[in-house]
């Protein structure tokens, strides 16, 4: 079994806010289930299906295709990168590390 480190961000403020706030659990879920796929290839682009991300979420893929438009509305995901049935490919976005990269 692979660790994998999540910014505290997530927990701290994402988590509350995907949840909380926009009301969508499965938006978060299916975040970090990107974020650990990315975390485990080493690079933020990724090609995996809807029915993949379903299954291995426990989740419907009606509930993962809601929670990746939601994502990328709220900038999480890529909107440029456009998955295809063919092609799924989807590249996890991290906001709030660019943010903090200007501070230092």
């Amino acid at each position: 079994m692979k660790r994998v480190m999540v910014d505290s961000y997530v927990i701290d403020v994402l988590m509350p806010d995907l949840i909380g706030h926009d009301r969508r659990p499965a938006a978060f879920i299916v975040y970090l289930f990107f974020l650990r796929e990315a975390s485990i290839n080493g690079r933020d682009a990724l090609s995996v299906s809807l029915q993949t991300i379903a299954t291995r979420t426990g989740l419907s893929k009606s509930a993962v295709q809601a929670a990746i438009r939601h994502l990328r509305r709220r900038g999480l995901l890529d909107p440029a990168v456009v998955a295809t049935v063919a092609n799924p490919r989807r590249r996890v976005l991290r906001p709030w590390a660019v943010a903090g990269a200007g501070r230092r």
